[in-house]
């Protein structure tokens, strides 16, 4: 794994019910905006955010989005697709996918390679409140994890409330994730949003690079941006704040795991992968799987 340049680019949704040509001007607008990252910085790698295409409370049924989106590839990805091929990056783009039966509707994560084709998806599998079409929204979950080999190493991705469960990071660690990708129009604190992202860094060793979206979506829905990108000691890199834009910054593998902590004299000796437990892990499997809740809820 060589060193690249990395880059997570804040957009905001258009405002206003969602249309077609909603749809249209907010795939204009984020490639504009990739286009100009790169000019910038010459990323090799762009991380979007979350559902950019729409904006992540769309205001509609599921089956009026459906409508609306399209299947993956499709033209719900052309532009991006078109946009990594003439400037020979990866590109990663979250946005609604049309499923196989009208209605079902995944929120997806799309990593571009720099030929322009699909190099992967990933169905967000952990849905927050509210999204899940089970219960009133509008989104069906993913079932499976993605990890994928490119030029630049192997790349991972959660999408926003998904990087809130360790153990969904923890399997891309290690199956030999480097880089993991978190498209997010996170609705939380900003404190959640960091620690979230620099726990699950630091947890497996990685690189996360989190785009996170700003403005207002289809519903009326404000997001604060602030995207991270997060060393594999959990040096925070890279910040945004709160209006459209991006950041980047070197990820560099010969220097990540150099020292313990940033600026410390002490070398880095642990490794939180090859020091697991394994044997107590092995005796308590059950514990992973069953079902559980919090215990300050209501009985």
């Amino acid at each position: 794994m060589d060193p690249f340049t990395a880059a997570a680019v804040q957009v905001a949704p258009r405002p206003g019910p969602l249309t077609a040509e909603t749809i249209k001007a907010n795939l204009d607008n984020a490639v504009a905006w990739v286009v100009r990252c790169v000019d910038s910085t010459q990323a090799e790698l762009v991380v979007l955010p979350e559902t950019c295409t729409t904006g992540f409370t769309p205001g509609l049924p599921p089956r009026a989005l459906w409508d609306l989106v399209t299947e993956v590839p499709g033209p719900v990805t052309e532009p991006v697709q078109d946009a990594a091929r003439r400037l020979g990056i990866h590109l990663c783009l979250g946005t609604y996918e049309r499923g196989e039966t009208p209605g079902v509707v995944y929120n997806t994560a799309v990593l571009v390679g720099p030929s322009g084709g699909i190099a992967g998806t990933y169905r967000k599998t952990h849905l927050y409140t509210g999204e899940a079409a089970a219960t009133g929204g509008w989104v069906t979950p993913g079932d499976s994890v993605t990890v994928i080999d490119t030029p630049l190493g192997r790349i991972g991705t959660v999408i926003c409330f998904d990087g809130d469960y360790p153990e969904l990071a923890r399997i891309q660690a290690v199956q030999g994730a480097a880089v993991l990708l978190r498209p997010s129009a996170l609705l939380r604190s900003a404190d959640i949003w960091e620690l979230t992202t620099r726990a699950r860094a630091y947890d497996n060793h990685v690189y996360v690079i989190a785009a996170n979206a700003v403005g207002t979506d289809p519903a009326g829905t404000l997001y604060f941006g602030n995207s991270l990108i997060v060393t594999p000691t959990a040096e925070v890199v890279a910040r945004g704040t709160s209006h459209e834009g991006w950041i980047s910054a070197l990820i560099d593998p010969s220097s990540s795991m150099s020292a313990m902590s940033p600026g410390s004299s002490q070398p880095q000796r642990f490794d939180h992968l090859a020091d697991r437990n394994l044997a107590l892990y092995g005796r308590y499997l059950d514990d992973f799987t069953r079902p559980a809740r919090h215990a300050f809820g209501p009985d």
